[in-house]
């Protein structure tokens, strides 16, 4: 695969079939959380699609958590695609918009670490915001930032991954 086979563009919301296929097959697999189809198209300005031969073959969105705070969340290559540069691609794509928009860090909670970690993303511990931003992130709806401040009532519903952070 060439380079420039692979367009990386923003989700279109005719894109949100194919994304809600390709997360599909990670979330039987336990290694991404449910999301309910309405919560895509609601959200489908935060995701980055790679495209190969006019085919949607991977996704990942960037959702902004705080003024400096990003998390990253749903990234999935299509199977017959990993290990091909594709989630490279929207990673560094994310990271891009990320440091348009203004943002220092950007958190993610996943399984795959040593993808994180070959894209700048480090282990830690807690989460990394001062007490009063904590404060305010507890007044959000949003269950990903439930999951970002590992409140309890969250946790019968994820995972158990790891949380990574990577300073822009």
């Amino acid at each position: 695969m060439s380079d420039s086979q692979l367009v990386i563009r923003p989700a279109r919301t005719s894109d949100i079939k194919a994304i809600r296929s390709i997360i599909d097959t990670y979330v039987l697999g336990r290694r991404l959380l449910a999301k309910e189809t309405v919560t895509l198209y609601e959200t489908v300005q935060e995701f980055t699609v790679a495209e190969y031969e006019g085919e949607v073959v991977g996704c990942g969105a960037l959702h902004i958590l705080w003024e400096d705070l990003a998390e990253v969340r749903t990234v999935a290559v299509m199977e017959k695609m990993r290990g091909k540069g594709v989630g490279n691609a929207i990673i560094s794509n994310i990271v891009e918009r990320a440091k348009e928009i203004g943002v220092a860090r950007i958190f993610c909670l996943t399984f795959e670490t040593d993808f994180f970690g070959r894209n700048g993303f480090e282990i830690i511990e807690g989460t990394p915001v001062e007490p009063e931003v904590y404060q305010q992130l507890l007044r959000s709806y949003d269950e990903g930032i439930a999951e970002f401040l590992d409140l309890e009532r969250v946790k019968p519903n994820t995972l158990g991954n790891t949380r990574m952070l990577r300073v822009l």
